[in-house]
């Protein structure tokens, strides 16, 4: 079984698809950083060098396990010569990754 095969199987569980509905809004962010990052070909230490936030914070940011305030990722996009936007959507728009 492949991840997606996975996390639709899981997703039949609604104690799982609320907890996954909860966490997309903080994954999507993730999504977003990591991409632009990669996007510029830049490492993390070269990230850190340019907004002279630790390469130990984005790589916290990055794994999920801290949640950035709107003025670090103000300095994470400035880092990354980007402009920060931040949307809202309807509910039944298409969204995030899946």
């Amino acid at each position: 079984m492949n991840l997606k095969e996975y996390k639709t199987k899981k997703m039949n569980d609604p104690e799982f698809a609320k907890a996954y509905e909860e966490i997309q809004p903080e994954m999507n962010v993730v999504r977003a950083i990591i991409d632009a990052r990669i996007s510029k070909n830049m490492t993390q230490k070269e990230l850190a060098e340019k907004t002279g936030i630790a390469q130990t914070e984005i790589s916290k940011i990055e794994n999920g396990t801290r949640n950035p305030s709107i003025k670090l990722l103000q300095r994470l996009a400035e880092g990354m010569d980007m402009v920060l936007n931040i949307s809202f959507t309807p509910k039944n728009a298409p969204r995030g990754r899946g």
